[in-house]
């Protein structure tokens, strides 16, 4: 049991190093912390108190894996309301072509920039409504 206790503290020490612990949610420490404590117990002589916290941490991570699967299965695909507040949005006609959306996302996104006064919320709006379009633009393009 000893080598699962390096097992996990090396587990965290990566976690910590490429920066995912920062995307973890709080549940997640919580049940990592769980694990470390659990090895190391088990490590220690005590697996009867060690063995279910680190079940419990399995089982956590196992249905969170489970959840997240299903979360990015159900995606939604952008609608042609979607398409159409976009291109209200960015001001085009149904009939822009790519250069016309890059143009217009430049000239919003030069006035409502946080660097300029505008905010974050609005530039990601413009963002996501130029790759929105951009992206449509490729689908029409390709005949799919």
């Amino acid at each position: 049991m000893g080598w699962l206790a390096l097992l996990l503290i090396g587990l965290a020490g990566w976690l910590i190093w490429t920066g995912r612990l920062q995307r973890m949610t709080a549940k997640d420490g919580m049940a990592l912390g769980a694990a470390l404590v659990g090895a190391i117990l088990a490590a220690k002589g005590k697996p009867v108190i060690g063995a279910p916290l680190l079940m419990g941490a399995a089982l956590f991570f196992a249905r969170q894996g489970r959840t997240r699967r299903k979360r990015a299965a159900r995606v939604r695909q952008p609608g042609a309301q979607d398409v159409a507040q976009a291109r209200a949005l960015l001001g085009l006609s149904p009939d822009a072509d790519a250069q016309a959306i890059r143009a217009a996302h430049r000239r919003l996104i030069a006035s409502v920039h946080p660097d300029r006064g505008g905010t974050e919320a609005l530039a990601a709006q413009i963002n996501a409504a130029r790759d929105l379009l951009l992206a449509q633009q490729r689908t029409v393009d390709r005949g799919d």
